[in-house]
């Protein structure tokens, strides 16, 4: 074993006895589920299911989002084999709870510490691990190779900061990298970047290309669109700090008859936008408070999860958040992923920053199906015409949803990569 690795391995078994305590800490500041911690640390929150089992890992919410095609595709196709999905956010865990398919197990992805490791892969076993992030964690990977788990690194985006990081350790990287049986970068620059450290790219497969229309409740959508009547919504979504109020009051010159949702990345952020919009002088509803829109609410604030679907149906026009940080003066984000209203034939519009989504975002452009804006300033003059004017909004849907689905051919390239690492399918018995 490399030097660097056995230095880490011995690193940490030396503090693996201080993760409780740190664990802990993190459970008081919220970033911790206390019912569900011990999961961190390897012990099981769930019965292994009988037979083969294939692991999936995603840390956060977009990783895992990503997943949730190969999982569905994986229930549909081989219902033989059981399928756990590990995250490693409080928040991951509540979207995945609302969005795995029935049957399907998450837990907390264990720390990687040579025991935590050892005490997860011993309890569930998995045929194949299949990992949709940058990140390697050695005791993992080192454990699950011992056992004969084949491993897949799928969809992950390669930045030059991690290969900067790696190349402190570039004998670490080159073993930890040789020994993955498939390894499926997310675009090209990911794939030389990997390369760069000595792993043998395969092809490249971008997940978050992959998957249908944002599943919603059709009783909820009922309710709000009565509520809403035929008043025009604009709906932003995924929004960031300081982008609610900014995008507000650039749409605050548009009709008086507009609904305005704003549908932030992080519902508990609720809170403060309610109270920013107070000072402001708007009349507001908040969803998580039960309440909802009336003649005289100006904006709705849904700040409740696993409703993107629902939002994006109600909306006329929408604006990604996630894109506006640099124009107002704060760190980029990067973006969030417009394929979700595109393949609804939303209308949308973006602001700048659309790092994390450059290609997907080039291509939309490109095909007429999203409108880039320098801040969000130019945003009443993006989409008022939208609103104005109902049939060319409906054509830049319309476009918007072609070029998502000329987009979406890559869950199959990755199924078919997947095929020779999967446990055989159980033969049928023939009377």
């Amino acid at each position: 074993m490399n030097p660097a690795l056995t230095l880490y391995r011995w690193l940490t078994r030396l503090l693996e006895p201080l993760a409780p305590r740190l664990l802990d800490a993190r459970v008081r500041r919220g970033k911790e589920d206390d019912a569900r911690v011990d999961e961190r640390l390897g012990y099981p929150g769930a019965r292994r299911p009988e037979g083969e089992l294939i692991w999936l890992h995603g840390v956060s919410v977009g990783e895992a989002l990503s997943l949730l095609p190969v999982v569905e595709h994986l229930r549909k196709t081989r219902p033989d084999l059981g399928v756990l999905v590990t995250t490693g956010t409080v928040t991951s865990a509540e979207v995945m709870a609302g969005r795995l398919p029935k049957g399907v197990i998450h837990q907390y992805a264990p720390v990687d510490a040579p025991g935590v490791a050892a005490r997860f892969l011993d309890y569930w076993r998995p045929s194949l691990a299949i990992f949709v992030e940058s990140e390697l964690w050695p005791n993992l990977l080192i454990e699950a190779r011992r056992r004969g788990v084949k491993t897949a690194l799928v969809s992950a985006r390669v930045t030059d900061k991690t290969v900067q990081g790696w190349r402190r350790f570039p004998g670490a990287a080159r073993e930890l990298l040789a020994g993955f049986d498939l390894m499926l970068p997310q675009d090209q620059a990911s794939a030389e970047r990997l390369a760069s450290l000595g792993a043998r790219v395969d092809d490249h497969v971008n997940l978050k290309l992959a998957g249908g229309p944002l599943p919603h409740d059709t009783a909820a959508f009922s309710r709000l669109s009565a509520a809403i009547g035929d008043r025009p919504v604009v709906a932003a979504v995924s929004t960031h700090e300081g982008e609610e109020i900014a995008i507000v009051r650039a749409l605050d010159r548009l009709t008086d008859r507009l609904c305005l949702i704003l549908l932030p990345r992080h519902p508990e952020r609720g809170v403060a936008i309610a109270e920013a919009l107070a000072r402001d002088g708007y009349s507001y509803a908040v969803r998580s408070r039960g309440q909802t829109v009336t003649a005289g609410t100006d904006i709705y604030v849904a700040d409740t999860l696993n409703e993107m679907g629902l939002i994006l149906r109600l909306a006329d026009v929408v604006v990604m958040g996630g894109s506006f940080a640099p124009a107002l003066g704060a760190p980029p984000v990067g973006g969030h992923n417009p394929l979700e209203p595109a393949r609804l034939g939303k209308p949308t519009v973006t602001g700048p920053d659309a790092s994390n989504w450059a290609a997907v975002t080039e291509g939309l452009a490109a095909a007429g199906g999203l409108q880039i804006v320098a801040g969000p300033w130019d945003l009443a003059d993006a989409v008022g015409p939208l609103l104005a004017d109902p049939a060319a909004a409906r054509a830049m849907g319309e476009r918007a949803r072609r070029a998502a689905a000329e987009a979406s051919n890559d869950l199959e390239r990755l199924w078919d990569a997947l095929q020779p690492l999967l446990p055989p399918a159980p033969t049928r018995s023939r009377r």
